[in-house]
């Protein structure tokens, strides 16, 4: 399956002030257009009394996209926000920016600065993820190997995750898959064979992004 890229964090949301304007933006990691409307929607009935409540999704399955601009003048924020996500190579994402109006006029330049750092600044706050095909791996090795194994799981890219402890201590990881058979051979080589990394299964998920 296709490696993509979405939203690190389910959901995110960031503020800033321009000229007396409050901005506030949300983004959230969405499955379906269904539920991208279902978050838009949330936001309109939590920020009732703003000016402005202006969104956009992608979403993956179907190649959906959608903006709207909400009352600000046409092309001054839900394309503007879109585009963020769209030079990121974000999808499965969706955005609202909630603008209460200040009473000073950013005019149309000002209004596309402002929408944009918003999504950029919430997207960078949420981090992104990377959707891709993963190796379920453990290993156990002595004591004296512990931060050694904690080194090459890290040189895999991969992440580290359960570690138990017992008479040897044993590593549970995620690793990407095209660097399954690389780690289990510096396993190998490293131990000179004594202590071999096992596969216990494959999942398809979101991790970090090498950006």
């Amino acid at each position: 399956m296709a490696e993509y890229h979405v939203p690190a964090q389910a959901f995110c949301e960031t503020e800033f002030t321009e000229k007396r304007s409050r901005f506030i933006g949300h983004i959230w990691r969405v499955e379906t257009e269904e539920e991208a409307r279902e978050k838009i929607s949330e936001m309109r009935s939590q920020y009732y009394d703003a000016r402005h409540n202006c969104w956009c999704y992608i979403i993956r399955e179907g190649n959906v996209v959608r903006y709207s601009d909400d009352g600000e003048p046409q092309g001054t924020a839900g394309q503007p926000m879109l585009e963020v996500f769209k030079r990121e190579g974000v999808e499965n994402v969706c955005c609202v920016v909630t603008r209460y109006f200040g009473g000073i006029l950013l005019g149309t330049g000002g209004l596309v600065r402002a929408y944009t750092k918003s999504a950029k600044d919430t997207l960078e706050a949420s981090g992104i993820a990377v959707v891709r095909q993963w190796v379920e791996t453990a290993v156990s090795c002595p004591y004296s190997l512990f931060e050694r194994m904690k080194l090459e799981v890290a040189a895999a890219q991969g992440i580290l995750g359960e570690i138990e402890y017992g008479s040897d201590v044993r590593l549970y990881a995620l690793l990407p898959a095209e660097n399954w058979a690389d780690y289990e051979a510096r396993v190998t080589e490293l131990t000179a064979g004594q202590i071999a990394a096992e596969k216990l299964g494959e999942v398809f998920r979101a991790g970090p992004a090498e950006r």
